[in-house]
C-alpha cells in the first residue's frame, strides 16, 4: 500500500488520546501557510478517520489549494467498535471544544503555519462543531459551515445552544445549505442568519435548490449534488483566500 499523504499527531485530551491528521500543500514554500481546522461529518459504515473518504478528500482539496489542514478524530472518546448512534447520543459540547482547541494548537505549532491565519470549517455534524468552536475560540479568522444541523440546541448537561452564542464569534462566516434539507431546514437557516444579524457578525449564506443534506458528500450518490458542491467549493475558496491569503 502507498504511504499516506498525511501525518498523524496524537495528543491527550482530558485523559483520552486523540489523533489529529495533518495535511500540507505539496512542495516546499518559504511563506508561512494559512491553516484550516476541519471538523469531520458523521461517518457512515466505518470506525476510524483513516477510512472517512469524504473528510480526507476534503482536507486534501484544501491542502492542494495552499492550506495546512488539521482534522481531529473527534469520536476518540469511545471505542471504535461503539455504534455511531451511541456516540451521537453521548456527545458533549465541552468534549468537542476540547478537541478543536487541541487541534488548533497542533496546527498552530507547525513551523510552516501562520498561527494568526487559521480558519474553522466543517460539514454536517462538523458544521455544528465548527460554529460551536468559533463561539469559544477567538483566534479563528474565518468560519465555514456546510449544512450544520442542531445549532439551535446544546449537547450535554448545561450546554448552551450554539445559536445563542453567535455574538461571541470573532470572524466572518460563510454558510452553505440545501433547500431540501430538514436539519438544518430553510427556517433553521433563517434563524441562523437572524442570530448573526442581531450579533452584528459579517456573514454570507448560499442556499441551493434541489439539494438536500450532505450535498457535497460524493461517496453518497443519493445525496451528492455536483453542481451545488462545486459552486460551494468555488465560493468557500474565494472567501477563505480573501481573509487568509
Amino acid at each position: 500500500m502507498p504511504a499516506p499523504d498525511y501525518d498523524i499527531v496524537t495528543v491527550e485530551v482530558e485523559g483520552s488520546d486523540m489523533d489529529v491528521f495533518l495535511f500540507k500543500p505539496p512542495g516546499n514554500s518559504n511563506t508561512p501557510l494559512p491553516g484550516i481546522v476541519l471538523a469531520q461529518h458523521i461517518p457512515v459504515g466505518h470506525a476510524g478517520l483513516e477510512n472517512d473518504t469524504f473528510t480526507l478528500t476534503t482536507a486534501r482539496r484544501f491542502a492542494a489549494h495552499g492550506y495546512a489542514v488539521a482534522v481531529p478524530f473527534i469520536f476518540h472518546w469511545w471505542a471504535k467498535s461503539e455504534s455511531m448512534e451511541t456516540k451521537k447520543a453521548q456527545s458533549r459540547d465541552d468534549w468537542m471544544l476540547a478537541d478543536i482547541s487541541a487541534a488548533f494548537e497542533v496546527l498552530a505549532r507547525q513551523p510552516e503555519v501562520d498561527e494568526n491565519r487559521i480558519a474553522m470549517a466543517g460539514h454536517c455534524w462538523g458544521g455544528r462543531v465548527a460554529w460551536l468552536a468559533a463561539c469559544y475560540i477567538s483566534r479563528f479568522r474565518a468560519l465555514a459551515v456546510f449544512y450544520g444541523g442542531n445549532i439551535k440546541k446544546g449537547l450535554g448537561e448545561g450546554a448552551i445552544a450554539p445559536i445563542d452564542l453567535a455574538a461571541n464569534i470573532a470572524c466572518p462566516v460563510i454558510g452553505f445549505f440545501g433547500n431540501d434539507d430538514s436539519n438544518p431546514s430553510p427556517q433553521d437557516v433563517k434563524d441562523y442568519a437572524k442570530a448573526l444579524d442581531a450579533a452584528g457578525i459579517q456573514y454570507e449564506f448560499h442556499q441551493y435548490d434541489n439539494a438536500g443534506h450532505a450535498f457535497q458528500n460524493f461517496p453518497a450518490a443519493d445525496r451528492y449534488n455536483e453542481a451545488a458542491s462545486e459552486d460551494a467549493w468555488a465560493k468557500v475558496l474565494v472567501f477563505l483566500d480573501n481573509l487568509l491569503k
